[in-house]
C-alpha cells in the first residue's frame, strides 16, 4: 500500500469534486489546502482507523 493515496472530495464553497493527496505516514492530523478551483481554504481532517481505513473530511473556514 502506498503512503501516498490520491483522495477526492467536494470543495465546501464551489461543490466542485478535486483530488488531494494525504500522506499516510502522516497517521490522523489537521491541515489546510487551498481549493484548485475556487482557490478557498479547506480545512482538512484526515483520520486513520485501526484497520489503516482512510477518511477525509472537508469544511470551510466557519465549519468545525
Amino acid at each position: 500500500m502506498s503512503l501516498m493515496e490520491p483522495f477526492e472530495i467536494h470543495c465546501p464553497y464551489c461543490g466542485q469534486l478535486i483530488e488531494i493527496t494525504i500522506d499516510g505516514s502522516a497517521g490522523s492530523q489537521k491541515y489546510i489546502e487551498d481549493c484548485l478551483v475556487c482557490c478557498r481554504p479547506i480545512n482538512l481532517t484526515v483520520t486513520i482507523d485501526e484497520n489503516g481505513e482512510r477518511g477525509v473530511r472537508a469544511t470551510s473556514e466557519d465549519e468545525e
